[in-house]
Order: C-alpha cells, then structure tokens, then sequence
C-alpha cells in the first residue's frame, strides 16, 4: 500500500515539474541585443547547437548570395528575408549605409571562411552565437548573433560588446 502513495506522489511531482517546464517554455522571448542584464537560464546543448546551425547556414547562404553563386539563384537580401526577423533586416540596411560596408560581415569584402561558438550567457529564450570571420589578411573579426530558441530566427547581430572596465 504504501508503495502505491509512493508511486502516486513520485507521478504527481513528474506532472508537476513537466507542466512548469512546458510554461517557461511558452514564456514570450524578448528581442533585443544581448545584455548581462537579460542574461538568464542556459539554453540546452541542443538548442546551441541548433542556434549554431542555423547561424551557419545563413552565413553560408548568404555570403554565397553576395558572391553570386548562390544554387538557388538568391540575392542577398532574399537570403537576410528568410533567417532574419524584420526589424534586424531594417537596422542592418541603415548601418550599412552608415558605414558603407556590407552589414551582415561588417566589412566591404566576404570573409575566407569562419567559426562559430556560443556565449556563455543569452537573453532568456535566445542564444547568443559568436561567428568569427577569418580574413584573407589573417585577421579575424567576431559578430555576435542571437537566436530564438522557438523558431530559430535570428534577431540579433551586433559588433562584439566593450570589454568591461
């Protein structure tokens, strides 16, 4: 008998913990820059590794586009339409106009190839992947996007942030 309540209340604490999980998950995520304000829970191995990807393949599509070698025959900004959210495509087109430069790689050329990894903290709902550009100079030149976790659009991309003084 007691072996049932056991079993029943151990079912109960399980219902209880996946209806929690399934409301935090539902939470509306906050658009926004990356900020150690905003940093919240972790995102999973999985989600970053899905965020990862997802930042690869805009890349790639992309800076084939800008090359016009892109297989489907899209421009870029077909390309920055389909992973970008609306707001980040408008704020990318006034900061390449303000620093005539292209301002998916903020620079005036495609990089020679890149890397990626994730930061170590995102706004809640997000993750924050660091791509960096490796230059045909030998330099490198890092831009951080963020990622919403739900349907990996991307809604952030930003010049790496100060350093901390």
């Amino acid at each position: 008998m007691l072996a049932r309540h056991l079993r029943g209340a151990l079912c109960a604490a399980a219902c209880a913990v996946t209806l929690l999980a399934g409301a935090a998950a539902t939470a509306p995520a906050v658009a926004g820059p990356p900020s150690p304000a905003a940093a919240a829970v972790r995102p999973t191995d999985v989600q970053e590794s899905r965020a990862r990807d997802q930042v690869d393949s805009f890349v790639y599509n992309y800076r084939e586009a800008v090359l016009g070698q892109h297989t489907e025959g899209k421009s870029p900004m077909q390309v920055r339409e389909d992973y970008l959210a609306k707001d980040l495509d408008t704020a990318l087109d006034d900061w390449g106009a303000q620093h005539q430069a292209d301002p998916v790689f903020r620079a005036q050329n495609t990089p020679d190839s890149w890397s990626l990894r994730t930061a170590p903290t995102s706004p809640e709902g997000h993750s924050t992947v660091i791509l960096t550009e490796n230059w045909a100079d030998g330099t490198t030149t890092d831009v951080w996007y963020q990622v919403v976790l739900d349907d990996l659009l991307i809604d952030g991309l930003t010049d790496p942030p100060a350093p901390a003084s």
